[in-house]
């Protein structure tokens, strides 16, 4: 009977029967394992779980001096000890430290207790390690030694658990290379060391490496052509790693196919309660250009889901940013389209015991090493009842909430499937007092719309399996989630909730202010859509996060604009000239090119009149070596009038400062050519020009390590340069918000909404060139 018992127990832990027999037969081994686990029994009050049970048998039959196990038990049942990495150097330490007492403190140390590592650190860190033999992996592919990398990564991260650094290799992999072609499955052949090194190095020009563009970047629909390559096909969803297959899948799949036609199906689904940013883009174009480029169709679907933080003007502004991205959606829905369904799911799972309503309070479930409810067990008619009740609003905010019975994949226990919450909705209005929850609502959405494909970002690799759980525990059509990684970029925030506190402080005027990263900022700034778009294009798909320099960004923007934005002229301080031989008795009209390069795109007229403004930087008296703009006996040219003109007298103000000069002119053809040609304005429209530059002074404001007093503390105090009295060509009279020009020799410049009759209100965009002065 006693051997019975044992062999529950030890199969209890996840042995298999085979290995728990095994166990029985050696006596000490047994012993000091049936010790261990009743010992974490009586720490958890509740059943073990396999990886738990994994290291408790690695435990025991490792542990030498058992004097010591009640003390390593204690840490491994309160998760303090969780990896094989910790538990190895917990038994070296007790190993080399036979005397009493144990120093708790140095112990810990030595194990890793309290070191958090995170899925983004494992995933950088793998990402790291393939970038370095990326050219050799792209040539060898799944011939290549994978240990190697998980070595290399293990290596930074030296408590990480392997199995999870493991699948993070597998997947960056995959991403990389697609799935195994029958060239992979073949024996390794002998490749000649010198031939390898010269593959290694034309592979390695044609790939993205550390946020750098190689020299050719293919466009974003030809990588999403290539990313289905890599995808399931629509239907074929079993096909791919790590989905639950159960005995209603292929009659749903077929039932999916019916309905869809084989066509690929995907969503974008922000929650409107906030404006969308730089990172958002990534997942505009990646949603909507899979489906693009693969003859499919994209939603637009608002998780609408929590009302108090719902917004009118977060769904308009969101509507306008896809468009503004140059996509349609397929529909605009909402998750409260659904919430007469998802209610109706969420009793049945009641039914089937798979949720049970729990009154544990909100900060009683925070945190991923939560105590178990008490009330997980309860009956599902009463909890059927208690559910009633809370749709019918007799339950206080917080005191009961719906949850699942299932652990995800960081370790959370029972995610809650519906909460409380006494607040109107914007579409619902007063129907409901309860709201379900991301972790419940987006894989049934995606279900009921037919997705199939659902795009999100690696965070939501730990819902993975709650995603996958959920479909299949209802009996419906279960999609496939796919991630990729997020796209950030230094010098910038982009959190709802530090915007906010930026507003809050003045530091910006609102979520649009042009120093901002949010795509409303953006444009208002004269980003072009085509420039974002491209940007994209150039970071890639990849499932790796991404932190990219601003100048790249900028870059892109300047490569639009060159081509798009027409020229125009503009003096920012100004400095007035007379020119006292003027050629006519009235000004002259001069054609201007709109692009100077390419002269069929046409010419706008300006005014050349006998007193011009030139900035005041184009004039010195006292000229250092190298100065070659007016100067004296040094005349320049004033460019697209064919003059030159040559200083003749400066005039000054009692301080001594240059108030104004009197020059010459002559045809420039009738003597020299000038050193320099500079731009200037006659007869101008006096216009507001906004000059900014970074909010932050480093690049990542919001690490304590980086910037230890916070991100508000690391503000820029002159990222905005206001310059109220800007001297512009008229050609620029009728231009309304948002269009944008070249002002010759300063920049790129956008026509701001705060713009009105009699005052242009002009935005710079970007410099001419990349600052040599940034990173």
């Amino acid at each position: 009977m006693a051997g019975l018992d044992s062999l529950s127990l030890f199969t209890g832990l996840g042995l298999s029967e085979q290995k728990a027999r095994e166990t029985l037969k050696n006596t000490a081994l047994s012993a000091q394992l049936r010790e261990a686990a009743t010992q974490a029994q009586q720490t958890l009050g509740s059943t073990i779980d396999k990886a738990t049970g994994t290291l408790l048998y690695g435990l025991a039959s490792r542990l030498r001096d058992t004097r010591r196990l009640s003390f390593l038990v204690s840490y491994i049942a309160s998760k303090k000890i969780h990896t094989e990495p910790q538990l190895s150097a917990a038994l070296e330490y007790v190993r080399s430290h036979p005397l009493d007492p144990i120093d708790t403190v140095d112990f810990e140390q030595e194990c890793g207790v309290g070191v958090i590592v995170t899925p983004e650190q494992i995933e950088e860190a793998v990402e790291a390690a393939i970038n370095r033999h990326r050219p050799q992996l792209l040539v060898e592919r799944y011939h290549f030694n994978m240990g190697l990398l998980m070595g290399e990564a293990r290596a930074v991260l030296k408590w990480a658990d392997g199995k999870m650094i493991k699948n993070e290799v597998d997947m960056q992999v995959l991403h990389l290379l697609g799935p195994k072609l029958e060239a992979d499955l073949e024996k390794k052949p002998k490749v000649a060391k010198a031939r390898l090194e010269e593959t290694d190095r034309r592979t390695a020009k044609d790939v993205m490496e550390n946020g750098e563009t190689a020299d050719q970047t293919l466009s974003l629909m030809e990588q999403l052509r290539g990313e289905a390559l890599k995808f399931h096909k629509p239907g074929e969803n079993y096909k791919t790693p790590g989905y639950v297959v159960t005995p209603h899948t292929m009659n749903l799949l077929k039932q999916h196919l019916e309905i869809t036609g084989g066509q690929v199906r995907t969503r974008f689904p922000p929650e409107p309660n906030g404006i969308l940013h730089i990172g958002h883009a990534k997942a505009i174009n990646f949603n909507f250009g899979y489906a693009k480029a693969n003859n499919g169709i994209c939603f637009l679907r608002f998780d609408d889901t929590n009302p108090e933080k719902e917004e009118a003007k977060f769904f308009s502004a969101i509507c306008d940013m896809v468009a503004w991205l140059g996509y349609t959606p397929y529909k605009v829905t909402y998750a409260s389209d659904y919430f007469d369904q998802l209610y109706a799911w969420a009793v049945e799972l009641i039914r089937r015991g798979l949720a049970y309503v729990c009154h544990q309070r909100v900060e009683e479930l925070k945190g991923h090493n939560t105590l178990p409810s008490p009330w997980r067990d309860r009956p599902t008619e009463e909890s059927l009842l208690l559910f009633e009740a809370m749709r019918k609003g007799k339950f206080s905010e917080g005191e009961a909430t719906l949850r699942m019975k299932l652990v995800m994949e960081d370790g959370k226990m029972d995610p809650v499937a519906y909460r409380v919450k006494y607040i109107p909705h914007h579409r619902t209005g007063d129907k409901w007092c309860i709201y379900p929850t991301y972790d419940y609502t987006h894989c049934l959405c995606d279900s009921i719309e037919h997705i199939t494909h659902s795009l999100c970002t690696k965070e939501f690799q730990a819902r993975r399996s709650s995603y996958f759980w959920l479909c299949n525990a209802l009996d419906i059509y279960c999609p496939v989630q796919w991630e990729y990684g997020r796209l950030n970029l230094h010098y910038a925030v982009v959190s709802k909730r530090k915007i906010l506190q930026l507003v809050a402080t003045g530091a910006v005027r609102d979520w649009d202010d042009p120093r901002l990263f949010t795509l409303t900022a953006l444009r208002r700034r004269g980003f072009p859509p085509e420039a974002i778009n491209s940007f994209c294009a150039r970071v890639g798909v990849t499932v790796a996060q991404t932190t990219m320099e601003p100048h790249l960004l900028e870059a892109c923007v300047r490569d639009v604009l060159n081509d798009t934005a027409p020229r125009a002229m503009a003096v920012l301080e100004s400095l007035r000239v007379i020119i006292t031989n003027f050629p006519a008795a009235k000004s002259l009209d001069i054609q201007v090119p709109n692009f100077p390069a390419d002269e069929t795109k046409g010419f706008h007229q300006v005014p050349f009149a006998p007193i011009v403004f030139i900035e005041r930087t184009d004039f010195k008296e006292e000229p250092e070596p190298g100065f070659k703009r007016l100067a004296w006996g040094q005349p320049v040219g004033l460019r697209h009038t064919g003059y030159v003109i040559e200083l003749q007298h400066v005039v000054k103000g009692p301080s001594g400062s240059v108030e104004s000069l009197e020059v010459t002119c002559r045809r420039a053809d009738a003597g020299e050519k000038p050193k320099a040609f500079i731009h200037w304005v006659s007869q101008p429209l006096m216009c507001e020009v906004r000059l900014y530059e970074r909010l932050f002074q480093h690049k990542n404001p919001e690490d304590p390590t980086e910037v230890p007093g916070g991100f508000l503390s690391d503000l820029n105090l002159a990222s905005l340069h206001v310059v109220e009295a800007a001297l512009v060509d008229c050609s620029v009279a009728l231009a309304k918000p948002f269009d944008k020009f070249q002002f010759e020799r300063l920049g790129y410049f956008s026509v701001d909404p705060d713009s009105h009759q009699g005052k242009l209100v002009f935005n710079r965009t970007v410099t001419l060139k990349e600052d040599p002065g940034k990173v």
